[in-house]
């Protein structure tokens, strides 16, 4: 069969990858095409458009690259026309997923969509489109099943989590080669996670440089995204030259070996707690796209780790809390105080996501379909 992948974020590239593999095993003669990254080109198919230049977050950053944006869906468009394939597969990105669903009902493409668009934090009349374009829906949070089904009569898939997957088939026990080619000492590692898109990083990463020389007993590791250049870190981490060391693209590695994080809120949140790093999780929009979402979002957690536990398990520090002073007391408590209590906390996460093999669900669903 002939599929069409669109993922439009660093995540979306990862799921993507391992839904590829899984695709490939089952159906030997299948022709891929796909929006994502280096991570699913490895796995086979042609790259159409790197998720790098697809990357535009929040209100007002979005309303300033509307013309790229707008050009980004043109080509989408007239590219699904020329391959004509049997399935397209959206995974997550719902602004722009969402839109070319519509369109591609209308032309009579078969829909598939792989991490549910979170109507159920905002855009929740979101779920019109979804019922009127979507012939499968794939989610990987336990109450998402509920929400759909429940509360709105669409029936879904729970395939479970794909970072449980990610997370537990990796291994990496080279502690020597992974300290000497970052030229780590022996001091415990605070990992550093500021996001993946330059707007985040920027807000981000100074506020957590400025606790280096509040805890001189640790050492700072910054995890680089694959898509940014080591340039653009340095102007960050520079005046830091024996202190904050960088990592590209060894997120896990770094993860790891880690002893706490300071992590952007995101993916980045549930993977932290898989590894069972201790973290306190951050957030900073543009002043006047988080006025605007704060008016839409309706969720009294924005970590997917206290989403999915439905209780505050890891500090949230969002907006004008993320201070440096209020950043170094919520380190300080996960260094010591609240140790113990978030690795039994992230037990029950665990158990509560349950399922496991999610891109092989998913892959079997639309083989078999």
């Amino acid at each position: 069969m002939k599929y069409y992948i669109i993922a439009g974020e660093a995540s979306g590239d990862l799921h993507g990858s391992n839904l590829i593999k899984a695709l490939l095993k089952r159906d030997k003669q299948a022709d891929i095409r796909f929006w994502g990254g280096d991570l699913m080109q490895k796995q086979g198919g042609v790259l159409v458009k790197h998720y790098k230049d697809l990357a535009f977050m929040g209100f007002i950053e979005v309303l300033f690259n509307l013309r790229t944006i707008l050009n980004n869906i043109a080509l989408c468009k007239k590219d699904i026309l020329d391959f004509r394939p049997d399935i397209i597969l959206y995974i997550d990105y719902p602004g722009f997923n969402l839109r070319i669903a519509q369109w591609a009902k209308k032309q009579g493409f078969t829909n598939h969509y792989y991490i549910s668009p979170q109507i159920w934090a905002w855009k929740e009349n979101r779920i019109h489109k979804i019922k009127a374009s979507i012939d499968k829906l794939y989610v990987i949070l336990p109450f998402e099943k509920d929400f759909y089904e429940q509360k709105h009569n669409f029936p879904v898939h729970y395939v479970g989590h794909p970072l449980l997957d990610a997370v537990s088939g990796f291994t990496d026990r080279n502690y020597d080669k992974f300290y000497d080619t970052y030229s780590l000492d022996q001091r415990p590692i605070i990992a550093l996670l500021p996001g993946s898109r330059k707007q985040e990083i920027s807000r981000m990463l100074p506020v957590m440089l400025q606790l280096v020389n509040r805890f001189k007993e640790y050492q700072f590791v910054v995890a680089a995204a694959p898509s940014l250049p080591k340039s653009y870190y340095d102007t960050f981490i520079s005046e830091f030259p024996s202190d904050v060391k960088l990592v590209i693209n060894q997120t896990y590695q770094l993860l790891n070996y880690s002893h706490a994080a300071l992590v952007t809120s995101g993916t980045a949140t549930l993977e932290t707690a898989l590894f069972k790093v201790p973290q306190v999780v951050c957030y900073k929009a543009h002043p006047i796209s988080y006025l605007i979402a704060k008016q839409f979002v309706k969720l009294e957690y924005i970590s997917l780790v206290n989403l999915i536990l439905n209780r505050s398990v890891v500090t949230e520090l969002i907006q004008d809390q993320f201070t440096v002073s209020s950043l170094a007391n919520a380190l300080q408590l996960i260094l010591h105080e609240k140790r113990s209590q978030i690795f039994c906390d992230y037990y029950d996460l665990e158990q509560l996501l349950g399922e496991t093999s999610a891109s092989e669900n998913v892959a079997d669903k639309i083989v078999e379909q």
